[in-house]
């Protein structure tokens, strides 16, 4: 049952993208990482945003 759980749940999925950007802390300095999932249409829309 798992299985087929598994098989229509890639068929019937978007075609998404997990973007990862590098971000500054104003705070303290330090890099952290953000992530998020998204369509591939508006992934450097998110990348130039600050």
């Amino acid at each position: 049952m798992a299985k087929k759980t598994v098989a229509t749940l890639q068929t019937s999925s978007k075609r998404l993208t997990k973007a990862i950007k590098m971000v500054k802390s104003p705070k303290t300095g330090a890099y952290t990482f953000v992530e998020a999932v998204m369509t591939p249409e508006t992934v450097n829309d998110w990348l130039k945003e600050n």
